[in-house]
């Protein structure tokens, strides 16, 4: 990494001079360790219900959402601890069974509402941490809270960032699904408790020497008075100029006059008596009927990237719909290996996901871009949309992919007396999966961050996790409705009774349409700021 890249031209009053490259190190370490902790729960979690709490298929699918939260990052740490602890606590009074007759105790309403209580605090905990660190951790890059930040540093921070979360990732699929598997549940929770621990130990050890601007505390509030200024405005005629003398802006700011874009906002700033409408200091005397131009495009810049983030929804959905099956898929496959007596436990599986991802990224950087940009003779890379719309194209066969194997795998248990089809036929799925992650993730970062206003950077780097947030929610209502619609015919106890098979082809089909929405999006969108000449757009 380039250190010069990441110095902090300006430090806090207290710690005058510090290196951003220490903090960035922590927020960025703590954030790994989080997501250690937080994803070395998610892929057995469906066998921990099914199995410990006897839950349905279906039910034990629909209740891991992660939600979305605003708060402070310091404040999520601690919900998202208090949620581990909880998890802990169920784990240890978990329905008994009689190990000789197999019969076990119901679940009791104070074992469900620990249950619950954890997927409550650690959703809204790990919501809250991830729409801020990214942020936060760039914000040790700027000069100031108005400061742009340089591409490279800004591409340098990027890099790092998924090292770490891949890092985590991939720990977290192998090393504590491993322990889940091997030594219990109670150990294995126990194991991402102390993660979470070690993660908020480390956040607040640095806290004296981040760089920390003041909040904007009025961004949500301000984007709220441009909607209700422009409604109550919209009888101003913009096209006539005898009725505006002028639009209302701050002294310094990088917009004096609006943009021609949804033109219908523009009402919002626009006055014709200016010594009416503001005060002495230059102020609106009333911001719900007369906001500020910077605002205004504030506004514009966030609804513009909406068409283009609601695509993600879709792509969200589909990996959000067989994070849960997958599982299962796996447990049902023949996962022995060239090593005599030992299985890959089938939360592992995520790994070759993560390994795909990986090796994605170095051999684009590393081989793709110097090569054709040599054979070329100029400097290569691919816009954002191309990698964003390349990621949600591939995701497609990678979907169909996992329905082809769900259907061999289905044929092959019913049809030879439950021959076992090798787990390592996922690999394809896997694969292609971390290709199309590689694209998305990083190029949907770039765009939200470089497309939106500084002013507005935390938003940025929250839209992906909405996201994702989005898509469990709808995830939930889907699985609802087809095991609803098809008289739990396709997800069932048993999958080789059901049809998983059409499950994942309706995700292909929801796939592909959205493959046709985002060229339509892409194309309504134009160019990106960021976008050079020599990127193929």
């Amino acid at each position: 990494m380039d250190q010069e890249a990441l110095l902090v031209g300006k430090a806090t009053e207290q710690h005058p001079g510090k290196r951003s490259v220490s903090t960035i190190s922590c927020i960025l370490a703590s954030q790994a360790l989080e997501k250690l902790a937080y994803y070395g729960l998610v892929p057995n979690m469906i066998l921990y219900l099914t199995v410990e709490y006897r839950m349905g298929t279906t039910e034990a699918a629909n209740i891991p959402l992660p939600l979305f939260s605003l708060t402070k990052a310091r404040n999520q740490l601690m919900i998202s601890i208090n949620g581990m602890l909880l998890l802990c606590l169920a784990t240890m009074i978990r329905p008994e069974c009689d190990k000789s007759t197999h019969i076990c105790q119901p679940t009791t309403p104070f074992q469900l509402l620990l249950l619950y209580s954890f997927f409550t605090l650690t959703s809204i905990g790990a919501g809250g941490v991830r729409s801020s660190c990214l942020a936060f951790a760039a914000d040790q890059l700027q000069l100031n809270h108005t400061s742009r930040i340089s591409t490279s540093a800004l591409g340098t921070l990027f890099n790092w960032y998924y090292f770490s979360v891949m890092l985590a990732y991939f720990l977290s699929e192998s090393l504590l699904v491993f322990v889940q598997t091997k030594y219990g549940w109670e150990i294995g929770f126990g194991v991402s408790l102390a993660a979470m621990a070690l993660s908020v130990v480390l956040f607040f050890a640095a806290s004296p020497f981040y760089v920390k601007f003041k909040c904007d505390s009025g961004l949500v509030s301000g984007l709220v008075h441009v909607l209700v200024a422009a409604f109550r405005n919209r009888h101003v005629d913009l096209s006539s100029e005898e009725h505006i003398l002028s639009y209302h802006h701050e002294t310094g700011s990088s917009f004096s006059i609006p943009t021609q874009k949804l033109r219908y906002l523009n009402k919002a700033c626009a006055t014709s008596n200016p010594k009416q409408d503001l005060i002495l200091t230059g102020n609106s005397r009333n911001p719900w009927k007369l906001c500020t131009v910077q605002q205004v495009e504030d506004l514009k810049s966030l609804v513009n990237v909406l068409p283009i983030w609601s695509t993600g929804i879709i792509l969200s959905l589909v990996t959000a719909c067989q994070a849960s099956f997958i599982v299962l898929q796996a447990k049902a496959l023949d996962r022995r290996t060239f090593i005599k007596g030992f299985e890959i436990p089938p939360g592992c599986y995520g790994v070759f996901m993560i390994i795909s991802f990986v090796l994605f990224l170095v051999i684009y950087d590393l081989v793709v871009v110097p090569l054709v940009s040599w054979a070329l003779r100029k400097p290569f890379r691919l816009g954002v949309m191309v990698r964003m719309g390349a990621g949600i194209a591939i995701s497609v066969l990678c979907i169909s992919t996992l329905a082809t194997v769900e259907y061999v795998r289905r044929k092959r248990a019913r049809e030879e007396g439950g021959t076992m089809l090798s787990a390592m036929w996922l690999l394809p799925y896997m694969l292609l999966g971390g290709i199309s992650e590689a694209l998305i993730s990083i190029a949907q970062n770039e765009f939200f961050y470089s497309e939106l206003p500084n002013s507005m950077s935390s938003v940025a780097t929250t839209l992906s996790g909405l996201n994702m947030a989005a898509a469990s929610l709808v995830s939930s209502w889907i699985v609802t409705a087809v095991d609803a619609a098809t008289c739990q015919s396709w997800i069932t106890e048993d999958i080789n009774k059901g049809h998983l098979d059409y499950y994942y082809w309706l995700m292909t089909a929801l796939s592909l349409l959205n493959v046709v929405y985002f060229v339509w999006c892409s194309k309504a969108y134009g160019k990106c700021k960021n976008d050079g000449d020599n990127y193929i757009n």
